[in-house]
């Protein structure tokens, strides 16, 4: 299942997308570009060709971005939810 689809199809979408939207702008504050390219492959719907051509970088670092971008999300993800419980 994609990070994507985790949320949307979450019946707790509605505070699962506010955890999602603060962990986004805490990832972007510490690193802008990979924060650009999961705004843009998640909410934009963009592929990794295209994002690297908005992004102004290779396909390469793309790739490398959002694989590690996907897991800082969820390691702060889970953070979160631990701190919920």
């Amino acid at each position: 299942m994609s990070l994507s689809d985790t949320f949307l199809s979450s019946p707790q979408r509605g505070g699962d997308l506010i955890a999602l939207d603060d962990a986004l702008a805490a990832l972007t504050a510490i690193d802008p570009r990979r924060g650009r390219v999961v705004e843009l492959r998640v909410f934009g719907g963009l592929s990794v060709k295209e994002t690297a051509r908005v992004v102004g970088v290779s396909v390469q670092t793309v790739m490398r971005d959002w694989k590690l971008a996907r897991i800082w999300l969820r390691r702060e993800l889970c953070r979160t939810e631990r701190r919920a419980s």
